[in-house]
């Protein structure tokens, strides 16, 4: 195969799309987020990336095997506070890995953005985490913005921006959508939850989604995540029994049910 091939699943009709893109990251956060939107909306996978910078690996459903790929979907929601209120129209990327390698991260973005133009996307929000390094009660969600004049109408969804956070800057896809993206004219945001960094967050998930939610304008249940969140909370609480008692971090063998 090619190095990245794009498979066409669908041709939708989409009225000024954004898109949204959630990949593996720190805490999941970003994979969390989009996959609770693609489980509380109707949605139609539209186009499959394959490429030799994803793992050479298969998964297994039912017995059948399906290469490594990242999946566009399409997503209308209905009732969102668009002008005509006929919804708000998303092409929402996600899958289970990102690139192994610097060139490839570049590659595939390029690749991701060039999907994008063609369903005529101008918005776009990648989302994620920034680690603490310690458990977040109430996480915030930190922006970054490829142009200055996004700041705004994002502080007035209660993102916040910080001086020189995330320190060291925004990495893997979602900062390329930044730095890519902007150069090709894309108006990109990225939104970041605060999460302690060795955590699956669905409570930062959820906080994300919220500032999506207001910087877009549309409605969705986190019943599914709030329920994720409070199992979390029982992982959690159990870990930090287990340091009290044992005096160490837990082993991997303690932690195999976190994920």
């Amino acid at each position: 195969m090619d190095d990245i091939e794009v498979e066409v699943a669908a041709e939708p009709e989409l009225s000024d799309p954004i898109l949204i893109e959630g990949l593996p990251g720190v805490g999941h956060v970003g994979k969390l987020a989009v996959e609770h939107l693609l489980e509380e909306f109707e949605s139609e996978v539209v186009r499959r990336v394959y490429a030799t910078e994803f793992p050479p690996q298969v998964t297994i459903e039912d017995g059948v095997a399906e290469l490594a790929s990242a999946e566009f979907h399409a997503v209308t929601i209905p009732g969102a506070d668009s002008e005509d209120d006929t919804g708000v129209d998303l092409v929402v990327l996600t899958g289970d890995h990102q690139a192994q390698t610097n060139a490839g991260h570049y590659h595939l973005t390029e690749a991701f953005l060039d999907i994008a133009e063609e369903f005529g996307v101008q918005r776009v929000f990648a989302l994620g985490g920034v680690p603490t390094g310690e458990l977040v009660e109430e996480p915030s969600v930190l922006g970054a913005v490829s142009a200055a004049e996004h700041v705004e109408p994002l502080e007035e969804a209660g993102i916040e921006f910080r001086d020189d956070e995330p320190a060291g800057g925004v990495v893997g896809v979602s900062g390329l959508m930044l730095g890519l993206g902007g150069r090709r004219g894309f108006d990109v945001a990225c939104l970041m939850g605060e999460t302690s960094g060795y955590l699956v967050d669905p409570k930062s998930a959820q906080a994300v989604l919220v500032a999506l939610e207001e910087s877009i304008g549309f409605d969705v249940s986190f019943e599914a995540l709030e329920e994720r969140a409070e199992e979390m909370e029982e992982v959690v609480g159990k870990i930090q029994e287990m340091q009290n008692q044992q005096g160490s971090v837990p082993t991997d063998d303690d932690l195999r049910y976190i994920g």
